[in-house]
């Protein structure tokens, strides 16, 4: 009998998985306490895990441990040394949040070019004229996208900005152009040279060393005054300093931040009184059917390991 720990709730079609298997007793932890989740985790042979910090202490704790689900892509709060030395698999939600994301993206770009949220407070204002006062604004066709970054979400991107019919360009050395040729984009080799010509540009890349702070100030200074930056994958990405200073002094028409360098930002972060930049706290995932289907691979990836034949996907290489 395999003992699962859950920790944070998922959702229910995750958990009738498990009902549905008699080799698997699980539990649900909602109350987030160190002491309480050592004395829980001593035990059990997989954990689930959303949000909460896996420390190398509460690993250590869990001598049976050898497996670890993460409801989501990132894995930033999961102790890899200890992991690694452990031996312990780390699978994440590879396949269940594309869609989702890019969404997202385009939520975020829609409505910084259109002013949506201008517009909105005109008629809720009962000021309807007001709109011959505020600035024109722009449309996505036949503009220059870049999309930095182009694993599942990137692609699942560039079908939508094919709708739209914008000119798609990614920046990803660890992809083949033929690749990218076949999703009906165009490679770029030269990150810096080429962000230049951009109208959009979008980050879909793992927060690593060398992708800490590749969005600073004298990229920015690179970029047109008319582009629209958006980040929905890891804050640590952009530094934020340097995009506050970008765009108070115009160097680029506006900004969309999903995550950010501190989660939740410091109210004393500049970006939040900063009226060219539009903020949302981290739920490019929070749609119905995509919490679904994490909460589902979550599950899956777990009783797919232990059966022997979890999708090598799904693994994180350490």
């Amino acid at each position: 009998m395999k003992k699962i720990l859950i920790i944070e709730k998922i959702h229910k079609s995750a958990i009738n998985l498990l009902n549905d298997r008699k080799d698997f007793t699980f539990e649900v932890i909602e109350k987030l306490d160190l002491n309480f989740l050592k004395e829980k985790i001593k035990d059990c042979d997989a954990i689930a895990l959303k949000t909460f910090e896996l420390t190398k202490e509460l690993i250590e704790s869990a001598p049976k441990l050898k497996m670890i689900s993460r409801h989501g892509v990132g894995y930033n709060n999961v102790d890899l040394d200890t992991v690694k030395k452990k031996n312990i698999t780390l699978a994440i939600t590879a396949k269940a949040n594309a869609a989702s994301v890019a969404e997202h993206v385009f939520f975020m770009m829609l409505n910084i070019s259109r002013g949506i949220n201008a517009y909105d407070k005109c008629v809720k204002e009962g000021d309807f004229s007001k709109k011959h006062d505020l600035n024109l604004t722009k449309e996505l066709w036949n503009k220059n996208m870049l999309i930095v970054g182009f694993g599942r979400t990137g692609r699942n991107l560039i079908k939508k900005c094919i709708g739209f019919e914008m000119k798609i360009y990614v920046y990803d050395p660890f992809v083949d152009k033929k690749i990218v040729e076949q999703f009906g984009g165009k490679k770029v080799e030269k990150f810096e040279d080429s962000i230049k010509n951009m109208d959009y540009v979008s980050m879909h890349l793992p927060l690593k060393t060398e992708t800490q702070n590749m969005i600073n100030l004298g990229i920015l200074r690179k970029m047109k005054k008319s582009s629209i930056l958006i980040n929905t994958s890891r804050g640590g990405i952009i530094n934020e300093a340097d995009l506050n200073e970008a765009l108070n002094q115009n160097m680029i028409f506006g900004a969309g931040l999903d995550v950010f360098e501190k989660e939740p930002p410091d109210m004393n972060n500049p970006l939040l009184k900063n009226k060219k930049v539009f903020l949302s706290p981290h739920v490019a995932t929070f749609t119905e059917e995509c919490t679904q289907r994490m909460g589902v691979d979550t599950v899956k990836n777990i009783i797919d390991f232990f059966d022997g034949k979890l999708d090598k996907s799904m693994i994180v290489k350490l």
